[in-house]
């Protein structure tokens, strides 16, 4: 029987070996699979702000185009940022951008075929591209907030 997280930590993080030591999974031995995750996040934000953004008058340039861009960087790039994930050749990333009253939601697709989950490849896409969003538009908007950030669904065949 698994013992609960409170009882025994180190049976339950598969990044940790025996001792409580950090360590990258072994992955070697697992069959590559066809692998999809999908994360969203927010950037709440004015509405000034938003109708900014939506006619391109942002001073910075073409805001969305370029936080689309540091999404698919960042998501090629996670295993620089998260330690001990697996760095993945990714076949597919895609960001989208959906306007509503309080603010955007951010949505990245990230697709390959591999030994591991793309999870943490989605949702550093959508951190990057808020923190992208929130860097143009932080002249225009001192009170945006990024939140919500989280993984929606994660699938493999």
């Amino acid at each position: 029987m698994k013992k609960s997280l409170k009882e025994n930590p180190r049976q339950t993080f598969s990044h940790l070996d025996a001792k409580g030591k950090a360590r990258m999974v072994d992955v070697s031995a697992k069959p590559d699979q066809e692998r999809k995750a999908v994360a969203e996040g927010w950037l709440f934000c004015h509405k000034n702000t938003l109708r900014a953004l939506r006619e391109e008058k942002i001073a910075k340039g073409d805001v969305l185009t370029v936080a689309q861009i540091a999404g698919i960087q960042a998501a090629k790039r996670t295993s620089e940022w998260i330690p001990l994930c697996h760095p993945l050749a990714l076949h597919h990333a895609e960001l989208s951008f959906e306007f509503f009253a309080q603010g955007i939601c951010i949505t990245a697709e990230i697709r390959a075929v591999g030994k591991t989950g793309l999870e943490m490849e989605a949702l550093t896409a959508v951190s990057a591209a808020a923190l992208t969003l929130y860097d143009m538009c932080k002249a225009v908007d001192k009170a945006m907030v990024i939140g919500s950030i989280q993984l929606l669904k994660k699938e493999k065949k």
